[in-house]
């Protein structure tokens, strides 16, 4: 995060953007934020691959910390093929209709109804032991792979991702 404070301060971006689609380790959303505030950025996550682990308490949450975190409802969240983005109050209204009409075309009914029933099934105890066990699995996975020699790019994972 040393490297990313200095970057942050030599390039004055508008925006920081961290995501997980290819990083297994736990993603310390609260001092990226504090870097964007630093540098009067905004923060946007894309939690697209650990959203179910998020909605399970296996990973920290982006949503106290960013502007904008967007994600799939599919993936680890099991839902059908789709997308969320949550955002402040303050830009809600500008985002709701960039989408709506603007890119996203008309709501398909059976799809809102499968998203409320994949966020639903988030809620419950199952769902929580469901993401603790692939955490699990994960974890023995990178040992075994490590003990029959390959290189894991972090050494391990905190997640159910990998990069062998």
């Amino acid at each position: 995060y040393d490297d990313v404070r200095k970057a942050a301060f030599k390039h004055r971006p508008k925006m920081i953007v961290a995501g997980a689609s290819a990083y297994p380790r736990v993603i310390d959303f609260e001092s990226l934020a504090s870097i964007a505030n630093d540098v009067g950025a905004l923060f946007m996550v894309d939690m697209a691959h650990i959203a179910g682990l998020v909605a399970a308490g296996e990973h920290p949450s982006p949503v106290p910390h960013a502007h904008f975190v967007t994600t799939t409802t599919h993936k680890t969240l099991r839902g059908p093929r789709g997308g969320m983005i949550l955002c402040r109050k303050a830009w809600a209204q500008a985002i709701d209709k960039a989408v709506f009409p603007g890119i996203q075309g008309g709501p398909l009914k059976h799809v809102i109804a499968s998203k409320a029933v994949a966020l639903g099934e988030a809620l419950q105890p199952s769902f929580k032991q469901y993401a603790k066990q692939v955490v699990k699995n994960a974890s023995v996975l990178a040992e075994s792979l490590i003990a029959q020699g390959l290189h894991l790019v972090s050494g391990g994972t905190d997640n159910h991702l990998m990069l062998i």
